[in-house]
């Protein structure tokens, strides 16, 4: 966390222990297309121009972007809950939950925060600005192939359980049933799960989300791809690997899996219909991945969207318009938070 974020949730919580904080309101806000159309003109450009600055540093940005907001989302709706930090009196928010493992993106949810805060002071919540940032991400990522535009008009959220997270997100050992189950509490079909798991094109996976895979059979896993991977596992504790094997490090795949070596791309974090590809040639990191193959329905999708790159595109653009539109649990108290990883009120 930036030292200046930090001072400021400190200072506002002590602000609030000497004034009475304002009520929250009733988290029954419509969401509509040009919610801030006239309170905070121009307020996507910033959004915009933030994110893009920070894919240009880092790709690696835009896939923490986009995972960002179904990790935000699929707990308690689209609230922000996953952007609060830690406190004495709550020391496991969603983002201390072992299955929110390599988080990141925060820093760029501060930037656009504070830089909306100048321009439209306590206008733009924060769970807006999840869901916008990720729009922004997966469009830049995919070379504007993936491109939404999702509602506005969400509020900030007061509760974050890191026992929440644990509860409501699949978990990368799932098999497909329990993936199954999972989406559908959420209101989502097998299509749309399949869908959403395309965003495992892009971003990266800590060994410990996947060591399974690491003694699955032949049938599960080519074996050259395995060995990949336990040698890259073997480097440390915990270490990150690539989710896309297109990705690679090319000595890596030179050393250990040689004959993909053509198929790796210049253009690394880049959206697209791969994933779907590697899935069906057994060349995905998670368990929860290689499951969409068990399964006559998914297995399905998973063909019909490795032969049309583009239905792709268009549906995972309608998929992230749905997941945007999770709602925060009946009678929830929102607010439009002043610091993203605070509430304005205890």
């Amino acid at each position: 966390m930036k030292v200046s974020v930090a001072l400021a949730c400190a200072a506002a919580a002590a602000a609030l222990l000497l004034v009475a904080a304002a009520p929250a309101a009733e988290a029954s806000h419509h969401l509509k297309l040009d919610y801030y159309k006239k309170t905070c003109k121009g307020w996507e450009n910033v959004v915009k121009y933030h994110v893009a600055k920070a894919i240009e540093a880092n790709r690696g940005s835009g896939a923490a972007l986009v995972r960002l907001i179904f990790h935000d989302c699929f707990v308690r709706g689209c609230d922000g809950s996953v952007l609060l930090d830690p406190t004495p009196a709550n020391p496991h928010t969603e983002k201390t939950a072992p299955i929110n493992i390599g988080l990141a993106g925060f820093e760029v949810i501060d930037e656009i925060k504070a830089a909306l805060e100048e321009r439209c002071p306590g206008t733009v919540s924060c769970s807006d600005i999840v869901v916008f940032a990720a729009r922004d991400a997966s469009s830049i990522l995919s070379n504007g192939h993936v491109h939404f535009d999702p509602p506005a008009g969400r509020l900030d959220g007061d509760i974050s359980l890191a026992a929440d997270a644990q509860r409501d997100l699949p978990d990368s050992t799932f098999t497909i049933s329990e993936l199954i189950r999972n989406f559908r509490r959420k209101n989502f079909t097998i299509e749309e799960l399949v869908i959403l798991s395309g965003a495992h094109a892009v971003g990266v996976g800590h060994c410990s989300s996947f060591r399974g895979r690491l003694t699955s059979p032949p049938s599960q896993i080519v074996p050259a791809y395995r060995n990949l991977l336990a040698g890259k596992c073997a480097a440390g504790p915990d270490p990150v690997v690539t989710n896309n094997v297109r990705d690679e490090d090319p000595s890596a795949v030179a050393a250990a899996f040689p004959s993909f070596l053509k198929k790796l791309r210049k253009n690394k974090d880049f959206l697209d219909n791969s994933y779907y590809h590697n899935n069906l040639a057994r060349i995905v990191t998670f368990n929860s991945d290689w499951q969409l193959l068990t399964e006559k329905e998914s297995l399905g999708h998973v063909k019909e969207y490795a032969e049309n790159g583009t239905l792709w595109d268009e549906d995972f653009s309608d998929a992230l318009v749905k997941l945007s539109k999770l709602p925060m649990p009946p009678h929830s108290k929102g607010e439009i938070r002043k610091h993203c990883r605070c509430v304005n009120h205890y």
